[in-house]
């Protein structure tokens, strides 16, 4: 194991982990490096993915303030026009609130879309010039899924490298294994594993504080009204599903849970579109799915309570370390199985994880999760993350539920294995044409009008 829960549930802002929260970490980071040199300019190449559907993504915003020394966690998303407008009507550009040089978007901000470097498809490259042109420093940085960051010549993602936890596991079956020796479930192992990195008390508070602010973001998603700004024109459907389902006549609709489950994961992805902040969960386009099954455990589920929610997460992030370290979580690698298939795996288990039920029967959910998305291509029309990416959480949130239920129909004993699922969706991933994994150029993207 050498990935913390918390890598995969952070608070940015939308829309996309891949193509806005990364790039603006890895700008940041460079702009951090250059306090002490003489730089007198700076330029940044997209490549691939990044520079294909990066406009509709955003990116060009998030070097721009990742550049200023904002960070994703941090930054306020109503101050964002302002802090872009100083930039674009002066232009220059204060490095990390140190340096000002020079910054036209024309020249200083390359997009490179024919050109693909081999580490990963969602690749930067930033470097800083002297007065006479000569370059003073050159980094690339790959953004490789859910806000994680890669520098080139490094083998982890920034921050993500962990001291010994107690109950190490590399696969699933390595998982159940820990369960089986120790007698402890899921959760408890990912509680005592992250006990291991930091207190309890401060696991717990993080935990709350990712719920909160998905609730939050919900309740945003929720209120707001109007278009999803972009181009598509496409008007936000969770405040008129909610308006519709408060105002019934005749409540006791045995599946209203499932109006309720589409209603929340519209809001939150409606939220991310709108660049909104969410919690990646593992990814901006897929941050729909957990909230939204957290909400049905909440308000569906008898005797639901917080330690519940604190069971779920950590089984969910159980499940996505396991995709992470042995598969991808990036879109651009993968497609949007990837995205929403790892985000409906990690629902999926972690309900079962809330619901009391055996690690063998959490295994078993988020292998049914994951299994009915194999093959998801990842095709964003005009290279916005709000068709299909929007409604796909809503199904994703949907066929959690069902596998979690399916799962706890039976005693966790099951034919593929999650292990196998795992590597299937990232053989299958890799063997997809790179024209369906986020560049716009197949699938919905071309044969869907744009309107």
């Amino acid at each position: 194991m050498k990935t913390s829960i918390f890598d995969l549930f952070r608070i940015g802002i939308g829309p996309s982990s891949s193509h806005t929260v990364g790039p603006m970490r890895a700008a940041r980071r460079f702009a951090a490096s250059l306090r002490d040199a003489p730089a007198a300019a700076v330029t940044v190449d997209l490549y691939g993915s990044l520079a294909l559907t990066g406009r509709g993504h955003r990116t060009d915003v998030a070097v721009l303030l990742g550049l200023s020394g904002e960070e994703p966690e941090g930054v306020d998303p109503a101050r964002v026009p302002a802090i872009l407008a100083g930039i674009r009507s002066t232009g220059r550009l204060r490095l990390a609130g140190g340096l000002s040089v020079p910054f036209d978007e024309t020249r200083h901000l390359r997009w490179n879309g024919s050109t693909t470097l081999p580490r990963h498809p969602n690749a930067l490259r930033f470097t800083a010039l002297d007065a006479a042109g000569g370059t003073i420093l050159e980094e690339i940085y790959y953004s490789v899924g859910g806000g994680s960051v890669v520098k080139e010549g490094d083998s982890q993602p920034l921050a993500e490298s962990m001291p010994p936890v107690p109950y190490p596991f590399s696969n699933a079956a390595g998982l159940l294994e820990q369960g089986r020796e120790s007698g402890l479930a899921v959760w408890a192992m990912m509680l005592a594993n992250e006990s291991a990195l930091r207190p309890e008390s401060e696991v717990r508070a993080r935990l709350e504080l990712i719920w909160r602010t998905m609730r939050e973001c919900t309740a945003r998603g929720l209120a707001a009204q109007g278009h999803l700004p972009g181009g598509l024109d496409v008007v936000r459907r969770a405040p008129r599903m909610r308006a519709r389902l408060d105002a019934r006549q005749t409540p006791g609709d045995p599946l209203e849970f499932v109006d309720r489950l589409n209603m929340f994961a519209l809001a939150v992805n409606e939220e991310n579109a709108a660049g909104g902040r969410v919690v990646t969960a593992p990814t901006n386009g897929a941050a729909g799915i957990v909230p939204a099954v957290a909400h049905y455990y909440r308000e569906f589920i008898p005797g639901a309570d917080d330690e519940g929610v604190l069971r779920y997460f950590l089984t969910a992030g159980a499940i996505g370390v396991l995709y992470k370290e042995n598969a991808s979580i990036s879109g651009a690698e993968v497609g949007c199985q990837g995205e929403v298939g790892v985000a409906c795996s990690m629902a999926a288990g972690g309900l079962v994880g809330a619901l009391g039920g055996s690690n063998e029967q959490v295994e078993h959910a988020a292998e049914i999760g994951m299994e009915h998305h194999l093959g998801m291509t990842c095709d964003p029309i005009a290279g916005l993350v709000q068709i299909p990416c929007i409604e796909r959480n809503a199904m994703g949130a949907v066929k959690a539920v069902n596998a979690a239920r399916l799962a706890m129909q039976e005693d966790g004993q099951h034919k593929v294995s999650l292990d196998q699922v795992m590597r299937t969706m990232y053989a299958t991933g890799l063997d997809m044409q790179s024209r369906y994994k986020e560049t716009s150029l197949a699938g919905l993207a071309v044969n869907a009008v744009e309107c």
